[in-house]
């Protein structure tokens, strides 16, 4: 196990891509009128991209397009004191191609939003990153080895 300077676990990329396919809720960190926004959104993957389904006129779907991205999910146990997170960072575009939409839309994702979400965005996973805190408050040992973080 590796743990990072803070003393959490450093998570491989097949364990954040299992944890990513775990999650029913993620959030999505884009910019909106040059803020940064957080939208906790429901999605899927094909293919190792996150796909959301959203409505054409949402803040996210005229932000997102062709933009730099942060997607995170993650699950803690409160009383535990233990959780994970897992951040992916790559660029998201809105889907046109008709055959593709057509793809996406036989995917199980159903908006939780009310209202009409027909807009597809597909977030192309570049960078995978993801964090554990240690059960049992354990943290790494002097003889563990510890990456920067």
């Amino acid at each position: 196990m590796r743990f990072d300077q803070g003393g959490l676990e450093i998570l491989g990329s097949e364990e954040c891509r299992s944890l990513l396919r775990s999650a029913p809720l993620g959030r999505v960190v884009f910019t909106d009128q040059a803020l940064p926004a957080v939208q906790p959104v429901n999605f899927a993957l094909l293919d190792g991209d996150v796909i959301i389904r959203t409505s054409v006129d949402s803040k996210l779907s005229t932000a997102a397009e062709g933009a730099i991205v942060a997607f995170e999910v993650d699950d803690f146990d409160a009383d535990a004191h233990t959780g994970w997170s897992v951040v992916a960072v790559g660029e998201a575009r809105v889907v046109r191609d008709p055959g593709e939409r057509a793809e996406l839309a036989e995917l199980p994702l159903r908006s939780w939003a009310p209202g009409e979400r027909d807009q597809f965005i597909r977030i192309r996973l570049e960078l995978l990153r993801g964090r554990r805190i240690p059960a049992n408050g354990s943290r790494a040992s002097p003889t563990t080895e510890r990456t920067p973080g």
